[in-house]
């Protein structure tokens, strides 16, 4: 069983456009909220579930939710 719900491949191949990260520019603010967050290490401020646990659904890793939720913040206005 998989400990984390598995996203798709950024690189992957589909149909329209080539890759997934082509329908994203290079200069669009989700790119550095991407690569913030992964820098971070999520232990140390205490979020919760960066370990998983063994049983029960596989949940969302909180790296993934937490860009969501700072692009989201961001683009409120």
């Amino acid at each position: 069983m998989k400990r984390f719900v598995e996203g798709a491949d950024r690189s992957q191949s589909v149909l329209f456009p080539e890759r997934l990260d082509d329908y994203i520019d290079d200069d669009h603010p989700v790119r550095v909220i991407d690569v913030f967050v992964d820098e971070l290490d999520l232990r140390e401020p205490g979020f919760a579930g960066v370990e998983p646990a063994v049983t029960g659904r596989p949940a969302y890793p909180p790296a993934t939710l937490l860009k969501i939720y700072i692009y989201g913040y961001l683009s409120s206005n």
